[in-house]
Parts: C-alpha cells; sequence; structure tokens
C-alpha cells in the first residue's frame, strides 16, 4: 500500500481555500512527488463552509475522491469549529492546523483531541499584517509545510513566486512570501 498524506481542508468561501490546495498540490508535484488539490464542490459562495483535499505521496496513487480519515485537518476559519465536525474521522495520530490566536493547547481542549498534534497560527492577523486584507491561505500553507515537512519552503516559495508572478504585481508576490515565512516561523503546537 502507498503511504499517501491525505489532508483535509475546512474554511469558508473566499478565503483562498482552492488556492491553497492547488498551490500545495502543484509545488509538491514540482518537488518530484504525487499529489492531488481539489475541492468539494456544493452551494460554494462567499462565507458559507466549504471543503478542499490534497493527497500528497512519494509514490504513484490513484484515489480519485473525498478525504474521509485525514491525517491532518487544515480550519481556515475558527468559526467552524462546533458548527462542522472538523476532526471527523481523523486519524490517531492526526495533525490539526488552525488559523487562530488562542494557544495549541486551548485549541486541543476545544477540539476534544486527546491523541494527535494541534497546532496554531494567527494566520489572519498575519495576512492582514503582510497583505492588507484578511486572506488567511498563505501563512497557513507555511504553518502547514513546517509541522508537516511535506515539501520544502524554498519549494513552496519558488512555485509562489513562479506562479503569483504571472498574475499579480512584484509587490504583491513579496507580500505573500513574506507571510507564508511568518506562519512557518509563528506556528505553536501542542502535543
Amino acid at each position: 500500500m502507498t503511504d499517501v498524506t491525505e489532508i483535509r481542508w475546512h474554511a469558508r468561501g473566499g478565503q483562498g481555500t482552492m488556492l491553497a490546495a492547488r498551490t500545495l498540490a502543484r509545488a509538491a508535484i514540482n518537488q518530484g512527488k504525487y499529489a492531488q488539490g481539489m475541492p468539494e464542490f456544493g452551494p460554494e459562495r462567499m462565507g458559507a463552509p466549504i471543503r478542499a483535499y490534497n493527497r500528497v505521496s512519494d509514490e504513484n496513487f490513484s484515489l480519485y475522491c473525498a478525504v474521509v480519515n485525514p491525517r491532518v485537518v487544515v480550519v481556515l476559519d475558527p468559526t467552524l469549529i462546533g458548527p462542522v465536525d472538523v476532526i471527523d474521522g481523523l486519524t490517531k495520530d492526526g495533525v490539526v492546523i488552525v488559523n487562530t490566536a488562542e494557544s495549541p493547547e486551548k485549541m486541543k481542549e476545544k477540539l476534544n483531541i486527546e491523541n494527535g498534534k494541534v497546532f496554531t497560527v494567527d494566520a489572519t492577523g498575519i495576512s492582514i499584517k503582510e497583505l492588507g486584507r484578511p486572506m488567511p491561505n498563505t501563512p497557513i500553507l507555511g504553518a502547514l509545510i513546517k509541522t508537516v515537512p511535506l515539501i520544502t519552503l524554498d519549494a513552496l516559495l519558488d512555485d509562489i513566486k513562479h506562479t503569483f508572478s504571472e498574475k499579480f504585481s512584484p509587490k504583491v508576490v513579496e507580500a505573500n512570501i513574506n507571510a507564508i515565512k511568518k506562519g512557518y516561523n509563528e506556528v505553536k503546537g501542542a502535543n
């Protein structure tokens, strides 16, 4: 059986979740891995709860469905905790990364997780400071690859430089790079 790391993202429409999932997949592929980044389609609209998925592996795999038992859960909007069972199906050794200024210990208690690890990063605060608006997707990508090193920081930054420079000004590209680095450096964890 191929070892595939499965990630489920929980967010609200407009937070850049799809871009984050696709960016992670593309950067992993560019680093020689096999990867997927896909949305779960439904009545998506700005502010509505949404999910996206990633799979990353060193070996080829052929799974094309929703992630039901994720090893990693990324929560871009902490107000979803409670109304949505974000840890449903999380593996026993799972990792949860939450965009919040709260401590990892407090979040672990709030999520009612006994096993596994919980990490927090104030991705919204970072994005407001670096990007001038609440777009937590790039800082949370930095936190994700720090806590679950599926790809290198350099691989992610190279992908952002290349793909973002096709659409955005150098100032916006640099702001996103800084946001990723801050997310990478500021993530905190509780075992």
